[in-house]
């Protein structure tokens, strides 16, 4: 359970975010809505981030994209108001990964998602479609062990154990797994990969599992990575269209 450099960097996307930030559960999170048409009331995207939260701008474009596509999508500012600064990015920056993380574990950032998830359970809210980055991976597969989550879709997952979160995956998630793995990234490296394959693979996962992989990508590449690279452009659009088409097809009633 460790983070890697590509952890603290990226690049900063442009665009104009279309959502807001509102309170839900009095946690503020970033919501959007799609702008046309009419949207199962009953469903939400949850967006789970990477350790920059959803103040991330990269974040609010990516969610907008999903409500483009259909959803209610809801990024829960789990990290209770205190994400990795943007300027990590630059060098030079003082921020501390390792002095960060004690400050937002498990203990303290679940039970903040947990109040959002509840909030929109009030609201009506029944089926959640989650999707998380880096550290917000391993927000799905807890999320999905417990049976909260309806589809799972996750890109570079940070802070799982391989093979035992793969395996308890396969033992007690109902949730439909895409996993959006790439060439170079140590948290979800190319033999965590294979186990995932071995393990849940071949129909062996009842609920359905597939396994996309972006060549040429690194840890990080589907929220943060830099888009004047020809590779990474096209893997964080093929990750993205991927878990949409993940979401469409096994979020039907």
């Amino acid at each position: 359970m460790s983070f890697c450099a590509d952890c603290v960097k990226g690049f900063v996307h442009e665009g104009t975010p279309q959502g807001k930030v509102e309170e839900i559960g009095g946690v503020s999170s970033y919501v959007t809505i799609p702008s046309e048409g009419e949207y199962p009331k009953d469903t939400v995207v949850l967006f789970l981030t990477d350790i920059f939260g959803y103040e991330l701008i990269n974040s609010q474009l990516l969610a907008d994209d999903f409500a483009r596509n259909g959803w209610k999508t809801v990024v829960p500012g789990y990290l209770n108001g205190d994400p990795a600064p943007i300027d990590a990015f630059s060098p030079g920056s003082t921020f501390n990964l390792n002095e960060w993380f004690p400050k937002h574990t498990q203990a303290h950032t679940r039970p903040t998602l947990d109040k959002v998830i509840a909030a929109l359970k009030e609201e009506g809210v029944t089926k959640f479609l989650a999707t998380g980055y880096c550290f917000g991976g391993r927000y799905v597969f807890d999320l999905a062990f417990d049976n909260v989550i309806d589809v799972a879709a996750v890109a570079h997952p940070s802070l799982l154990t391989i093979p035992d979160d793969l395996e308890k995956y396969a033992s007690t998630s109902k949730a439909p797994l895409l996993i959006n793995s790439c060439t170079t990234d140590s948290q979800f490296p190319p033999e965590a990969a294979a186990k995932a394959d071995e393990i849940l693979g071949n129909g062996k996962f009842a609920p359905g599992y597939k396994r996309e992989h972006w060549e040429g990508c690194t840890h990080g590449f589907a929220v943060r990575g830099d888009l004047s690279v020809p590779e990474i452009k096209a893997g964080k659009e093929g990750a993205f269209r991927a878990t949409v088409t993940w979401f469409k097809n096994h979020s039907k009633a």
